[in-house]
């Protein structure tokens, strides 16, 4: 029987292209293409809800309009815990590999990848197996822990824009002076004299 996959993508033709490649292996069948993570989650909500067929293996981009890949799946994990799905990505960081791995997503690859590595990726997921970017895996375990907060390092990110305090406030949905302590005490803890240079410490060792 084969592997039934679904493909998201808010890039049409990244999206067709992934599911034409990873549709000519004999073994695996793409049964829908979506453009973003709340498609995904409606498809899989229209899907239980009719008792039509779910995937075996969700192979999802990692940075979408809306929500991204990790969140979507997460939000698939609530509808069926046992959900199977693999994150592809143009920008591997190492806490996007670790925030995938805390959402028991078991796969993350680059899109550099080969078809051969992809149609590998989906066997190993679908048979509950981990599968891996080994330089990013490697990359992940030598830069430890982030220091930073979920919220400092959503501000920290933001200020890499370049925008002003009020810019990132509105990007993040905080307060100005919110923003200005997360700031400050992102600074602190990574002993960078700006927020801009702490934007570059953190990038540089893989914590946004």
């Amino acid at each position: 029987m084969a592997i039934h996959a679904v493909i998201v993508d808010d890039e049409s033709l990244v999206a067709s292209s992934l599911a034409t490649l990873i549709g000519l292996e004999e073994d695996i069948e793409v049964i829908a293409v979506l453009g973003s993570g709340e498609e995904l989650v409606e498809w899989w909500q229209k899907q239980l809800t009719t008792n039509q067929p779910v995937a075996d293996v969700i192979v999802t981009d990692l940075q979408m309009s809306g929500i991204d890949g990790i969140d979507a799946v997460a939000r698939i994990h609530e509808l069926s815990p046992d959900a199977k799905a693999m994150v592809v990505t143009s920008h591997g960081r190492p806490r996007q590999l670790k925030r995938a791995l805390s959402a028991a997503i078991l796969g993350f690859l680059p899109k550099t990848s080969t078809a051969q590595e992809f149609a590998a990726a989906i066997r190993a997921v679908n048979a509950g197996r981990r599968y891996l970017d080994p330089e990013l895996a490697a990359l992940a375990i030598s830069t430890g822990e982030s220091p930073l907060t979920e919220r400092e390092t959503d501000v920290v990110a933001a200020a890499g824009a370049g925008g002003s305090v009020e810019d990132i406030a509105r990007q993040t949905f905080l307060a100005a002076g919110t923003v200005r302590n997360y700031l400050s005490s992102a600074m602190t803890k990574l002993g960078a004299q700006n927020r801009f240079e702490a934007f570059t410490i953190a990038r540089d060792r893989g914590w946004i």
